[in-house]
């Protein structure tokens, strides 16, 4: 008979919880998009629905390493989320938020 996640859980050391949550927050912190959306509970048809678009085509984005930050944009929208595109450096974080016409009135300092 299968055991509940949570009985298990219970039955470990506060150190192997400890390890296991820390893992578990790697693994959702960064993950491709197609598992993104089955994380977030919807089919390809679902989302492709959402986006007024056919199934092959989510298909076919969910696939791609190259795309427009629009295409991205409004994949992860349709989610329920919302993208923020972030540039690290060794000295600090900076969002940024226009891709139009950018200058230093146009980024957020993350930190």
């Amino acid at each position: 008979m299968a055991k509940k996640f949570s009985e298990l859980t219970a039955k470990m050391s506060p150190e192997a919880q400890a390890q296991a949550k820390a893992k578990l927050h790697v693994m959702l912190a960064e993950m491709p998009l197609d598992e993104l959306r089955r994380a977030r509970g919807l089919s390809q048809k679902a989302l492709a629905d959402i986006l007024h678009v056919q199934q092959p085509a989510i298909a076919k984005l969910e696939r791609r390493t190259d795309m427009y930050i629009s295409t991205l944009r409004s994949h992860i929208e349709a989610m329920g989320g919302q993208l923020d595109i972030v540039a690290r450096f060794p000295d600090g974080t900076v969002k940024i938020n226009n891709f139009a016409d950018m200058d230093m009135n146009d980024m957020a300092v993350v930190e």
